[in-house]
């Protein structure tokens, strides 16, 4: 039978029920969300139940992350259904701040990442992003001193991002990368897949179609350049306007030239009508 997990709103409620779980001998894993909680969300959190013996999800809509020209406003909000998925899934708290608690009046630090945050991929099309992100997630850290956190793939230069950071200042908080979670077509889950029309739903597996016979085509040996010219040109050919589709090495996200150049990870974003998605693959 489910339990309804802990809620804590402010710092010192949350930082009084970590430590009591401390004191419990607990290992803490935590799952930073924006809500709006999918399938994929919850894959986070079961991964996160095998990686440590007690879980807090945050639930927190950043604002530092968007640009005044992004759906902060219009982003999905819903609190009802995302407290049963984390209530059926045994989740012990759930961290949901509001702005006032995260960005309290005079705030005025913030992180400011390099880097994989200077790719050249969503960087170049959202240079507010990563500081934003690298900002909350190290407030995260420290608010929950968790022993892993839980990232999804399907972000995955924001996932390279949060890991070096938390080398670099040394948070004591193992970053995992979970796999991307797909619906039957092969899309990936996003919350913003609820934007999409019926007739760009079904368009919109075009860019996981691309990606995935862009790598089989570098796999069986064709120029990277090659087959990536072939992936773009069928993702705008189906109506995309497309913002990257490229090939990085999937560790360090620097440009590659051949196969040879290490593990490779191809990483699109394209727009479908006025909803952006993203994705990538393992070459």
């Amino acid at each position: 039978m489910s339990r309804s997990p802990l809620i804590a709103r402010t710092v010192p409620t949350l930082r009084r029920a970590v430590d009591n779980l401390r004191k419990r001998k607990a290992t803490i894993a935590l799952v930073p969300t924006m809500g709006a909680l999918h399938d994929g969300h919850v894959s986070l959190v079961r991964l996160a139940k095998r990686r440590a013996s007690r879980v807090v999800v945050s639930i927190f809509v950043n604002p530092t992350q968007f640009a005044p020209t992004e759906d902060f406003g219009a982003y999905p909000r819903t609190w009802k259904s995302d407290i049963a998925k984390l209530a059926a899934e045994d989740v012990d708290i759930v961290w949901y701040p509001g702005a006032e608690a995260m960005y309290p009046q005079g705030f005025a630090t913030r992180i400011v990442p390099e880097g994989p945050a200077l790719a050249g991929l969503e960087d170049r099309f959202r240079p507010h992003f990563f500081g934003g992100v690298a900002t909350v997630v190290g407030k995260l850290f420290t608010q929950c001193w968790p022993d892993v956190a839980i990232f999804g793939e399907k972000d995955f230069q924001q996932l390279r991002v949060v890991a070096q950071m938390a080398r670099d200042l040394d948070l004591g908080v193992k970053v995992i990368g979970s796999r991307t979670v797909r619906e039957r077509d092969g899309l990936a889950m996003s919350s913003r897949n609820v934007y999409l029309s019926p007739r760009e739903r079904q368009t919109a597996t075009t860019l996981y179609r691309a990606m995935k016979e862009s790598a089989g085509r570098i796999r069986a040996g064709q120029a990277v350049a090659a087959a990536m010219a072939r992936g773009a040109a069928m993702i705008t050919a189906a109506g995309f306007e497309l913002d990257y589709f490229e090939v990085r090495h999937a560790a360090t996200l620097a440009p590659v030239a051949s196969r040879k150049d290490g593990p490779l990870r191809i990483l699109v974003a394209a727009k479908l009508g006025t909803t952006r998605l993203i994705d990538n693959i393992a070459v």
